[in-house]
């Protein structure tokens, strides 16, 4: 079974990690384009034919699913990204995980690229899945970059822009960009002191990995669990940031 997922940068390494814990025989692709970030900027036109790029690289090694495992992507592309790469390769969007955020009602904050903050798109995620919940969006300018340069300081910064603006009492908080997964923890400590208490945060790695491989053709199929990085089409190797995450530090990178 090989499994490819792209993505801006290192936002991918969520899902991939996702994937690797549940079918640690998978082999994993991961084509991305880190010297054009950040995507959040650029127009839709832009961001579609950077998904293109990436997408159409990694589906020249013939993997069984591909994951657009970056929510700007998924938000502008992936009517354009299916419809040329389906039905023979299935494609799997990431979606801000609204939904189950908004099940219980309550306060429910949306952090996300500028992009996707207030896009047609997220509100319309909003409006069919916000139900009773009081939904508030977060633009977080400058932590995907941030996080995909492993710039600490940079985080601290962005992550406590974001946390200020994000209400007092707040319930959950959905994590509406793949980079913000690999600082969580960083995220809930900022949130925390001004949230409800049993302050929830919403992914979307775990749903996406596990959609992937139901939408795997033959999921019996037996991989040797290689690692083939991609970056604009050439083969590359995982970044030094990449080891700065627990996401990163479980994908060991074996020879394809």
């Amino acid at each position: 079974m090989k499994i490819a997922l792209m993505d801006s940068g290192i936002g991918l390494l969520a899902a991939a990690a996702a994937i690797r814990e549940l079918r640690p025989d998978a082999d994993l692709v991961l084509s991305s384009n880190p010297a054009s970030m950040p995507w959040g900027p650029r127009t839709p036109e832009e961001v579609t034919e950077l998904a293109l790029g990436c997408c159409r690289a990694a589906a020249a090694l013939g993997p069984d699913a591909l994951v657009i495992a970056c929510n700007t992507a998924s938000v502008h592309a992936l009517d354009t990204l299916r419809a040329e790469l389906e039905p023979g390769l299935p494609v799997i969007g990431t979606v801000p995980a609204i939904k189950p955020a908004a099940a219980l009602g309550g306060r429910v904050a949306i952090w996300a690229t500028p992009a996707t903050t207030g896009s047609a798109y997220q509100r319309g995620l909003i409006r069919d899945f916000g139900g009773t919940a009081e939904v508030t969006e977060v633009a977080c300018p400058g932590l995907a970059d941030a996080v995909e340069h492993g710039d600490d300081a940079a985080i601290t910064v962005a992550v406590a822009d974001a946390a200020a603006r994000t209400p007092e009492g707040t319930d959950v908080v959905v994590l509406g960009c793949t980079h913000y997964e690999l600082v969580a923890d960083r995220i809930r400590a900022a949130v925390a002191p001004t949230a409800a208490p049993g302050l929830i945060l919403h992914g979307s790695a775990e749903a996406v990995a596990a959609q992937a491989l139901r939408r795997v053709a033959d999921p019996t199929r037996i991989g040797s669990g290689t690692l083939t990085v991609l970056h604009a089409g050439a083969p590359a190797t995982l970044p030094p940031a990449a080891t700065l995450y627990p996401q990163g530090l479980t994908l060991t990178p074996v020879p394809a």
